[in-house]
């Protein structure tokens, strides 16, 4: 197997491992610069899965081919309205934004694991029978080298990632709404003072973040397992947490932290069919994502300083 050989087989699963956690991670940078610390990502994510799953099986019949696709709206949706609890919790009562994520996290699964044991009687889910389609772009996919490698067996939700980055990077940067947003990130009191509702633009960017980390989730469960159980998503949404850090809170530069997690990820699903690779004991490959994980959050790979009104509540009025 050659280096282009391993190329054209690396980088499509790369990117669909990868295409979750940009939306997570997009979801994120839409909380986190409106002032609010949201590590609740993970549970947003499973309840997102569960809600694609759950969705897929029951009206497949109904929908027929494009039941992943609307499957993705219901996601939003739950997974946005989920996300109002943190909203409640970490702005009208000013609790502790990191202890209210954890809640989130383990009432998501709590939720979502009792459900599928009220309605299936076991443990997980039954496996879907439509699952997010990957493709052939025509005439793209033709072009030598980089046809095959970007464009050939690509899922729709990869290409549907990669176009939302771009436009959360107009969203926050070039519209009022994106200025709003950042200030309210950086200094809720000046923004207060220029008339921005500073709880609102909040509130609208937490629900934001749970509606994009529940896309997310239904991508994952639909393109990767096919199905929902304890350990359908099994830590994506700290790597999207990381790689929202790793790429410094930045719509773009989050993107490409997520496809190099994603890499790790492919890595440990088809390092054993690469030769010299094949060498390393899949024990290290599956732990590598993690590894990786660890070594951004920890700041291994450059300093990232986030929004400076980040985790802190707003009280009208104070300095």
């Amino acid at each position: 197997m050659g280096f282009l050989d391993i190329l054209y087989f690396m980088v499509p699963v790369s990117i669909a491992y990868a295409a979750p956690l940009i939306f997570t991670a997009l979801g994120g940078v839409f909380s986190e610069r409106s002032g609010v610390v949201n590590i609740a990502l993970e549970g947003l994510m499973v309840m997102g899965a569960f809600i694609g799953i759950l969705f897929n099986l029951f009206f497949f019949e109904t929908f027929g081919a494009w039941t992943p696709w609307i499957a993705l709206i219901a996601a939003m949706i739950v997974s946005g309205v989920f996300a109002i609890l943190h909203a409640v919790a970490s702005i009208s009562f000013r609790a502790d934004q990191v202890v209210s994520g954890v809640a989130i996290n383990m009432l998501g699964l709590a939720i979502a694991l009792f459900l599928t044991k009220m309605i299936f009687d076991k443990g997980q889910t039954d496996f879907i029978k439509k699952a997010i389609p990957n493709f052939d772009v025509p005439f793209l996919s033709d072009i030598p080298v980089i046809g095959p490698m970007l464009f050939k067996g690509i899922y729709g939700s990869s290409i549907l990632a990669i176009a939302v980055a771009v436009i959360t990077w107009y969203v926050i940067y070039k519209t009022p709404f994106g200025l709003r947003l950042r200030a309210v990130g950086e200094h809720p009191m000046a923004a207060d003072t220029m008339g921005v509702n500073v709880n609102k633009i909040r509130y609208i960017a937490v629900i934001i973040s749970g509606a994009l980390a529940g896309i997310g989730g239904a991508i994952y469960s639909q393109t990767m397992t096919r199905d929902f159980g304890h350990a359908t998503i099994n830590g994506q949404g700290f790597m999207a947490l990381a790689a929202m850090i790793f790429g410094k809170w930045h719509p773009i530069g989050a993107m490409g932290a997520a496809i190099f997690f994603g890499f790790a990820q492919a890595l440990a699903v088809v390092g054993p069919s690469i030769p010299l690779i094949k060498e390393i004991p899949t024990g290290y490959l599956h732990a590598l994502p993690y590894v990786v994980t660890i070594l951004a959050l920890a700041g291994f790979i450059g300093k990232a300083t986030g929004p400076k009104a980040n985790g802190k509540p707003y009280i009208k009025g104070s300095r």
